[in-house]
């Protein structure tokens, strides 16, 4: 039979009232009367309801985060971040993956406002009109991890993806390349695949270099979409000396396709990505990429989020973290 407060209180011979006191940590009661009930609890094998808990005190310590696609280490690593400042401050995750559906996205978004979350973190996806109307409806604080969105209503954090795109770019430039070829994220996302694509178009008119249309593929973030944008820059008259991918696993889809046709990286093709994920210092040659500090974007969201639901003063609530270059074994000179 499930063990309630009444049987701890009659256990421990004090009030419900005490039993509750006790469960949620208030100071006002004697240190021997919180050992008696300690006691009992454990004798009982008593467990608070924490429902119950959440419907008195209006707290759940539980927060919603919504993954666009939990099998993108780039988010797993945001996650650990989450999990672990969560953690520190004694609140539970209710993880939702969204395999990058919009429609999926904003029926995860109400299910998890409706579990009575104390706030909600909406990890790296696009935020259209119909979730900024989600948003709308809730009423706890909101933080938006590894995106923005377009008006800046909601607070976020995020590192400056066109600025990292243009230093990706501008390392292949600097290293005498003059035909660059992107393969690009989506351009319907305006935080994201869009920003990486202006940096891209930005760093060649800086260098005074031409725009080609047709040295730009569009992929969706994944390796096979790299491996098929490859494919079509390989069937090029003239090909391009260096490829810059949006992300580390579209620009690895790029070299395993470079190397099915027995040609060599970075002899034949430099590759230089954003991200840095851990199967870029695994693949051969070791990529070189423009590294976001994922752990961080996670850790550092978390924390906005943890000072808005105990309504502290936030200074600045859209954080922009610093990203690096990261030198491997993928780009060289041009020859």
């Amino acid at each position: 039979m499930t063990v309630t407060i009444y049987d701890v209180a009659r256990e421990a011979g004090v009030s419900m009232a005490t039993v509750s006191r006790v469960v949620n940590n208030n100071p006002n009661v004697k240190p021997q009367t919180r050992k008696k009930v300690y006691e009992a609890i454990e004798r009982l094998g008593y467990r608070p309801n924490a429902v119950a808990r959440g419907l008195a005190s209006k707290k759940t310590t539980t927060v919603g985060v919504v993954i666009p696609d939990i099998s993108n280490s780039t988010f797993a690593e945001i996650a650990r971040g989450i999990e672990d400042i969560a953690n520190m401050y004694h609140y539970n995750i209710i993880l939702c993956n969204a395999d990058k559906k919009k429609e999926k996205e904003i029926r995860v978004i109400n299910t998890l406002l409706e579990k009575q979350v104390d706030g909600l973190l909406f990890m790296g996806g696009t935020v259209t009109d119909e979730h900024i109307q989600a948003f709308q409806s809730a009423a706890v604080p909101i933080v938006l991890c590894a995106t923005s969105d377009e008006k800046g209503t909601y607070p976020s954090v995020d590192i400056d993806h066109e600025a990292a795109a243009f230093d990706a770019v501008n390392t292949l430039i600097r290293h005498g390349h003059k035909e660059i070829a992107m393969i690009s994220g989506t351009l319907q996302d305006p935080a994201n695949g869009y920003a990486r694509f202006q940096g891209y178009k930005k760093a060649l008119e800086a260098a005074g270099m031409e725009y080609q249309e047709d040295l730009v593929r569009i992929g969706n973030y994944r390796y096979e979409s790299g491996v098929e944008a490859m494919k079509y820059f390989l069937g090029l008259k003239k090909r391009p000396s260096a490829i810059f991918a949006a992300t580390d696993e579209m620009a690895i889809g790029a070299i395993h396709s470079i190397q099915d046709e027995g040609l060599k990286v970075p002899d034949d093709f430099s590759i230089i990505s954003v991200d840095n994920i851990r199967m870029a210092s695994m693949v051969r040659p070791q990529l070189t990429t423009v590294a976001q500090p994922m752990y961080d974007l996670g850790a550092v969201a978390m924390r906005l989020l943890t000072k808005l639901m105990k309504k502290e003063n936030v200074e600045n609530p859209r954080v922009i973290l610093p990203h690096e270059t990261i030198l491997r074994l993928s780009v060289s000179h041009a020859g």
